[in-house]
């Protein structure tokens, strides 16, 4: 690869999430260039080339993966298929970044791991919310003391899903509220804690057998802390997207942590009053693309990385037992 070129960047699908979570960053990033695109429907594959400037259209995902014009690969597939393609693309001798969630269980989450681990390509998870410098800040309140040791965490993030055929409702592709919204507070509770969590208790409502519309879940930390997730697609939290953290000493709250560029607010109430900021950044999906063109080009470290996936999943896949459902693709 050569360093000097921009990083080239494969899609795999026509996925709507693309154009904001990657061609449009790619326009900010002068070191990143979106080479090609591949979708099971040439047609529209073409359709999104012709519209978004993309030089490129492969037939196939296999012709896509053996373009030595490609360095890395964006992969947004349904959920069921992110395994399969991030592993064929890994030994194909491309990076990739992954959408979230990185798979469909913990057992796949640890095979594209390892895959990562034998190729020496990077595998990044994009929860691109971590990017952003609200990410950051959130972090630094914490460890500066400001609202007393931290005792427990809550995330929420609910959405109205209203069509009923929309890919993110099937099982077979590992849907589901906890998959699509729920991964979110999750990987917010994960990192603030800075540990592992276990559940303790968890329960659905479900759409559809086995595919379920909204969760809840109480977690503990082994030095006592505890948490609280809950996220929905359909359910009479039609829109929520925040977290609290509850310290000895005050709290932290933050109104859309998920995409602060659009608008958010930091408010910590502290012995010695409330301040409310709001971060300065760029789009979390520009932050995004720029750590992972760094991670791929200087081997900078980034916060999810496959190993971080694999945790992030084993979380999912407890609450589900704990909710008395099965982990997606089991």
């Amino acid at each position: 690869m050569n360093d000097t070129a921009p990083l080239r960047i494969g899609i795999l699908g026509a996925a709507r999430i693309a154009p904001m979570a990657l061609v449009a960053p790619a326009r900010r990033v002068p070191e990143a260039a979106i080479a090609a695109i591949a979708a099971r429907d040439v047609a529209k594959a073409r359709r999104f080339a012709t519209k978004h400037g993309i030089a490129k259209v492969h037939d196939s995902y296999d012709a896509l993966l053996a373009d030595p014009g490609i360095d890395a690969v964006y992969n947004p597939l349904p959920n069921g298929l992110h395994c399969e393609w991030t592993i064929r693309a890994l030994r194909a001798g491309k990076h990739v970044l992954c959408e979230k969630p990185i798979a469909s269980n913990e057992g796949e989450a640890a095979r594209m791991a390892e895959a990562a681990r034998e190729t020496g390509c990077a595998l990044v998870e994009a929860f691109h919310w971590r990017y952003h410098p609200l990410a950051t800040r959130m972090q630094a309140i914490l460890a500066s003391g400001a609202i007393g040791a931290p005792r427990h965490y809550e995330a929420w993030f609910a959405i109205p899903l209203v069509m009923r055929g929309d890919i993110r409702w099937r099982l077979d592709l590992a849907g589901g509220a906890l998959m699509d919204t729920g991964c979110y507070p999750i990987s917010m509770v994960r990192h603030l804690a800075g540990a592992e969590p276990e559940v303790v208790s968890a329960k659905a409502l479900l759409r559809a057998p086995g595919v379920d519309r909204r969760v809840e879940a109480e977690l503990r930390f082994a030095d006592g802390r505890t948490a609280k997730i809950g996220c929905s697609m359909w359910s009479s939290t039609l829109l929520r997207v925040g977290l609290r953290v509850t310290g000895e000493r005050g709290e932290m709250r933050v109104l859309n942590p998920l995409a602060p560029h659009l608008w958010h607010r930091l408010r910590v109430t502290s012995p010695g009053g409330t301040t409310t900021e709001r971060i300065a950044g760029e789009s979390t999906y520009t932050h995004q693309l720029r750590a992972f063109v760094d991670h791929v080009r200087r081997g900078t470290p980034v916060p999810t990385g496959a190993q971080d996936g694999v945790a992030n999943m084993r979380v999912i896949d407890a609450i589900y037992r704990a909710a008395g459902l099965r982990p997606r693709g089991t």
